[in-house]
């Protein structure tokens, strides 16, 4: 029963990262030789940055890699202090046992103020025979450019949608989850390439001890369906503005979900409706001005209803 339990929840392996294929084959050449230049991780959140690094400590330092590796939020402690303070006292400190060098990983570090950067680069510098450092972002454009000269920069992708339904499946069969391809689907469109999200997705939807189906991962994801604001689009685009606005109401006041959201799916679904490409182009323009208009604090229920009735009018021009 033991071996059984260390099987299915052992840590994984760099090589088994899915949709990163080409940047775990240049790390495992540095775990293998086990000269580690300092590392820059970049992409969109969910693809597998922090489990790389944990990876890379677990594979150079074996099981104690703990004593070894020190991980820090940059988005929580982004100051300078920080930054001479525990990241400087743990880098000029040499590792416990044999081995060559420490690991700092830094995530968020695009958060860190210039400031802290500047005095990030120095302590790079003078504790590279002590400690290597992994910082991992989401825009590399905000990592000055001193820092991104001295590491080897990773750029990870955002997952395909056929390396979360893999990985979907495999925790299914792992968890006998009753998981439909209907409900595969909802769950990689809600998340958008973020494999973090698509798993807690997946929990939250087993925990109500059903088949997952569509309508449960739409459910407990707060996010409407695409068909539903295509339809609520296409009523608009129809002149059947009361129809799309009480769709629109459903959504925002019955069901809940936040304007912003909703606005976004609009912009999703409106490459996949069946109008010339301009009225796309005008459509895509409007949805834009809205969608600024909600960060700049309006209301919700009457931008989203102006949004509609700006459709409804873009329907009228194509008619005439």
């Amino acid at each position: 029963m033991e071996e059984i339990w260390v099987e299915k929840y052992r840590p994984i392996e760099l090589s088994e990262i899915e949709g990163q294929d080409n940047i775990t084959e240049r790390l495992e050449t540095f775990v293998e030789k086990k000269s580690l230049p300092h590392l820059l991780f970049a992409g969109p959140p969910g693809n597998g940055k922090t489990t790389a690094a944990l990876c890379i400590a677990r594979e150079l330092f074996g099981e104690n890699w703990q004593r070894n590796f020190l991980e820090l939020n940059a988005s929580d402690e982004r100051g300078i202090d920080t930054i001479r303070t525990r990241v400087k006292d743990y880098a000029r400190t040499r590792p416990i046992g044999d081995f060559p060098y420490k690991i700092i990983y830094l995530d968020e570090s695009d958060a860190l103020t210039s400031q802290a950067q500047h005095a990030l680069r120095r302590t790079m510098e003078m504790y590279a025979e002590t400690c290597r450092f992994i910082l991992a972002c989401n825009y590399s454009s905000k990592i000055i450019e001193p820092i991104q000269s001295r590491c080897a920069v990773f750029r990870f992708k955002r997952l395909a949608d056929e390396d979360i339904e893999k990985v979907l499946e495999t925790i299914a069969k792992s968890e006998d989850i009753k998981l439909t391809k209907g409900g595969i689907k909802a769950i990689i469109y809600v998340s958008r390439g973020d494999m973090r999200r698509a798993i807690n997705v997946l929990q939250a939807a087993s925990a109500l001890g059903e088949k997952i189906s569509k309508k449960v991962v739409y459910d407990v994801s707060a996010e409407a369906s695409p068909d539903e604001v295509k339809d609520m689009v296409e009523l608009a685009l129809d002149g059947k503005f009361e129809d799309a606005r009480d769709k629109l109401l459903d959504l925002l006041i019955d069901r809940g979900l936040a304007g912003d959201d909703i606005l976004q799916q609009m912009h999703r679904e409106a490459f996949n409706l069946d109008i010339p490409e301009p009225v796309k182009i005008k459509l895509v323009d409007r949805i834009g001005e809205f969608e600024f208009r909600l960060v700049q604090g309006a209301n919700e229920r009457i931008q989203l209803e102006a949004a509609l009735a700006h459709v409804a009018l873009i329907g009228n021009r194509l008619k005439s």
